[in-house]
C-alpha cells in the first residue's frame, strides 16, 4: 500500500490517496477527499494500470484526460499526487515527498 497526503493550497482543501496493487498488476485506488470535484475524479479512476499512467511515451495519462472534465483549476496538484501514489505503489518510483513553494515579492 502506498499513500499520497494532498494538501492542495488555498483552496483549503485535503486529498487522501491510497493505492494497492491488485492481484493483476493493477492498482486500486481508495481516494478521499473534502473537494467535490477530486471525489468526482475518483469516482473516474477507481483502478488503474501503472504503466498506462505514469509514462507519457504510449499515451495521456487516464488521470489526465479525466481531470479537465472533474477539476476546474489545471494547476491542482491532486492528480499528480495520485499518480506519485501509483508510482510508489507499482515498484516504479521510492516513496519521497514532494513540495511546490509558491511565493509572491514585492510589486
Amino acid at each position: 500500500m502506498a499513500k499520497a497526503e494532498i494538501d492542495a493550497g488555498i483552496c483549503g482543501f485535503h486529498t487522501t490517496c491510497v493505492a494497492t496493487k491488485n492481484g493483476d498488476g493493477t492498482v486500486h485506488l481508495e481516494i478521499e477527499s473534502g473537494c467535490k470535484a477530486v471525489l468526482k475524479l475518483a469516482e473516474q479512476i477507481t483502478d488503474v494500470e501503472p504503466y498506462k499512467e505514469v509514462f507519457w511515451r504510449r499515451s495521456v495519462p487516464g488521470i489526465y484526460e479525466q481531470a479537465p472534465k472533474c477539476l476546474s483549476h489545471p494547476a491542482c496538484p491532486v492528480p499528480s499526487g495520485i499518480i506519485k501514489a501509483i508510482e510508489v505503489e507499482a515498484g516504479l518510483a521510492l516513496p519521497k515527498d514532494v513540495s511546490i513553494k509558491v511565493t509572491k515579492t514585492g510589486e
